[in-house]
């Protein structure tokens, strides 16, 4: 299997090599980037790799090796010259990442070490952005995407060589892909296919285990010196101000080297962020000019800055949180300030809600925030936290997400993918029982499944949209009460990033971001932001001086176009555009009902302490809700509509708006008010249903006529 790489030609016979997955000669850049790939520590493992992934009796290869390896942007390259040697004519090389960032950075950098063209050869498949072709020979794609597209195809998927990177990051679709491929046997699958599991050694026990002992590459460590972490006494009261003052002590040392600064937010990131860059720029800093960049998922295409080259005289300061633990390499980085703590959301099925959760990361993690500052000289590492946090409270390893998250999205799918009992699947960890439970129940009240516990036809259809179930029911509800073209616009606003990335700075801002709120709620009002974001030329400073995120609002457009081309390539109704009309108001709401019945909240007080429907939780509305914001006062809505619950600090309702609760009677399954927990609102409801029962007998034998149902999609 010769290839380019196994020597360094002269300059003559550099002229006349040739790139054998274009055809072309390679570049001087090429080489340039090739004796970069030489020095790194897997580069000697290379050979060994392809023995493996040749010679593996199940079709699986383990590779262990810490972050900073070259094992991410390596891998995947050796894959496509095997895949390109063996004449593998089925599909591609497809590699996973479980952030569609990293999965975009990596093809970017990948597609420039093998001197090819970004989206021809090489190429990236992330939400509403797929920048692949017909001859794209190595697909990065972001693990959820893949996870869609093998529940929706027949045996494992159309690749010859999947690679399944950050396996320790213990992301949903991650494990529930390795549990997919183990069931389907690889070794007895027509067209030879492989699996790669990339990990780090922290992991690779419990992958040996679960893989049946593959053969399995050992990477050694990344050559340089090791910092020797400086811990903190006590945790400081205000992480942020901490931060930013050691950032500022390092930029007035001249020690080398960009700074890596984790902290456990996205609101943290942004205040700190916000603060480093007024005072470093009244600082006289001697030496590198630092340049803040924020890194995390609602960042976009901002992340690019992050990577690229910049003077020589301008030092990096890049404030990230959990996304880097793993699956970002940032090469430059000499100085690490770590907060020791991680935010994330840990969904509760009992409750049907979210809690943000702050925790200590994993011993794990911190191990890999520490690795980012090898180097020649070692750099440093600065540990906002003292050394027993870690040793008492952290977990060896980070928590695997299927255990946390909503699993009512992934039983659709591996419903799709004719898994009659989805707790028989494997997993790297079990969820747990009631999790799977309220997932199978929550499909059932949105006839998603027929009598048997199979899909039904409506739940074959929600399980092409890339949205969560109800939503994507409310979605298709639009169709029957024509409103369509406004609940696109909901679904995509609502499945973006978080369109308002701060409460409003100055009192001009916050008219502003007032006079975009709708009368009926937050879901007009996020229509309405999204149609002046169009109309204004989705223009960044007219973002700005509203509070509104750009990025996020670019999103959801890209959201909106491909959720438009998904109803009509499926051929479902459409319907013209009424927004602000009252017929298009009662329709949207009703639409809204079909698909989050089981997200409904009921004042019971006058006061805004709302009990929920599903549980005798109490809750109050969100700050940012436009019924919190309204000047004169006024009664909050008696009965709500909300899109999520958090109890993580003050049991909050977020994106609210009011219901009647006779659509919520009409609209919802009978049995799924007949199940709800003994209360008042109860009681009202099933009081309503009867007198509305009543009702329509009295009037069908006065005057027999033919009822059309209220929502067919029930």
């Amino acid at each position: 299997m010769a290839s380019a790489e196994e020597s360094h030609p002269s300059h003559e016979e550099s002229e006349l090599a040739v790139n054998p997955f274009d055809g072309l000669p390679f570049s001087s850049r090429y080489y340039e980037l090739l004796e970069q790939r030489r020095a790194l520590p897997i580069w000697p493992a290379r050979f060994l790799f392809l023995e493996h992934l040749e010679s593996s009796p199940a079709g699986v290869v383990l590779v262990s090796g810490e972050p900073g390896s070259g094992k991410s942007t390596q891998i995947p390259q050796w894959c496509a010259e095997f895949a390109l040697a063996r004449g593998f004519q089925k599909g591609q090389v497809t590699v996973t990442q479980p952030y569609p960032l990293a999965a975009l950075s990596l093809a970017s950098r990948v597609a420039d070490e093998m001197d090819l063209t970004l989206g021809l050869e090489v190429g990236y498949s992330i939400p509403q952005e797929d920048c692949t072709g017909p001859n794209t020979m190595l697909r990065f794609c972001w693990d959820r995407l893949l996870l869609q597209e093998v529940a929706s195809t027949p045996g494992p998927g159309a690749w010859s060589v999947l690679v399944l990177d950050e396996a320790q990051e213990r992301s949903l679709a991650s494990d529930s892909l390795q549990g997919l491929l183990r069931d389907a046997s690889l070794g007895n699958l027509p067209g030879d296919p492989r699996v790669v599991v990339v990990t780090d050694p922290a992991l690779e026990p419990k992958l040996q285990a679960f893989w049946g002992n593959p053969p399995t590459l050992h990477l050694s460590r990344k050559p340089g010196g090791s910092p020797t972490p400086i811990y903190r006494d006590t945790v400081p009261t205000d992480r942020v101000e901490a931060a930013c003052q050691a950032v500022l002590e390092l930029c007035q040392k001249d020690a080398p080297g960009d700074v890596l600064v984790y902290l456990p937010s996205e609101e943290e990131i942004s205040l700190c962020c916000d603060s480093l860059s007024m005072e470093l720029g009244t600082l006289a800093v001697p030496g590198l000019l630092p340049r803040v960049l924020p890194l995390h998922p609602s960042c976009g295409q901002a992340i690019e800055a992050v990577y690229e080259d910049i003077e020589t005289d301008v030092r990096k300061v890049v404030v990230t949180h959990w996304l880097a633990d793993f699956s970002f390499s940032l090469p430059s980085i000499g100085h690490v300030i770590d907060s020791g703590l991680e935010l994330r959301s840990v969904y509760n099925p009992r409750i049907r809600a979210e809690s943000q959760v702050l925790r200590p990361i994993s011993k794990c993690q911190a191990e890999a925030r520490q690795q980012r500052a090898r180097g020649f000289p070692a750099g440093s590492c600065l540990c906002l936290y003292p050394k027993s946090l870690l040793e008492l409270e952290a977990p060896l390893l980070p928590r695997p997400r299927v255990c946390e998250e909503n699993l009512s999205s992934l039983v659709l799918l591996l419903k799709r993918k004719q898994i009659a009992a989805p707790g028989e699947c494997h997993f790297l960890d079990r969820p747990a029982p009631e999790a799977l439970m309220q997932a199978l129940e929550d499909l059932d009240y949105l006839a998603a499944l027929n009598d048997d516990g199979d899909l039904s036809d409506l739940g074959i259809i929600l399980s092409e949209f890339p949205l969560s179930p109800e939503l994507a029911k409310a979605l298709l509800a639009s169709c029957e009460f024509d409103c369509v073209d406004e609940m696109l616009t909901l679904a995509a606003m609502l499945t973006a990033a978080p369109g308002f990335t701060r409460p409003p700075l100055c009192a001009e801002e916050a008219a502003l971001r007032r006079a975009l709120e709708h009368a009926d709620g937050d879901h007009s009002s996020l229509i309405q932001v999204y149609e002046a974001f169009i109309q204004n030329g989705a223009e960044v400073a007219w973002c700005q001086a509203r509070g509104l995120n750009w990025a996020a609002l670019c999103q959801a457009r890209k959201l909106r176009e491909e959720l438009l081309e998904l109803m009509q390539r499926i051929e479902l109704p459409l319907s013209q555009p009424a927004f602000g009309t009252e017929q298009n108001r009662k329709n949207l709401q009703k639409a809204l009902v079909s698909g989050y019945f089981l997200k409904v909240a009921r004042d019971t007080d006058g006061t805004g302490n709302y009990l929920l429907l599903t549980h005798k939780h109490v809750a109050q509305l969100s700050s940012y809700c436009c019924y919190q914001n309204r000047r004169a006062p006024t009664r909050p809505p008696p009965w709500v509509l909300y899109h999520s619950f958090s109890i993580s600090k003050d049991n909050c309702l977020s994106i609210v708006s009011e219901i009647q609760p006779q659509m919520l009677v009409e609209l919802a399954p009978p049995y799924f008010l007949s199940n709800l927990p003994p209360s008042e609102s109860r009681d009202l409801l099933n009081q309503m249903r009867e007198g509305m029962a009543d009702s329509k007998a009295q009037s069908e034998s006065s005057s027999p006529q033919d009822f059309r149902d209220a929502c067919v999609l029930q």
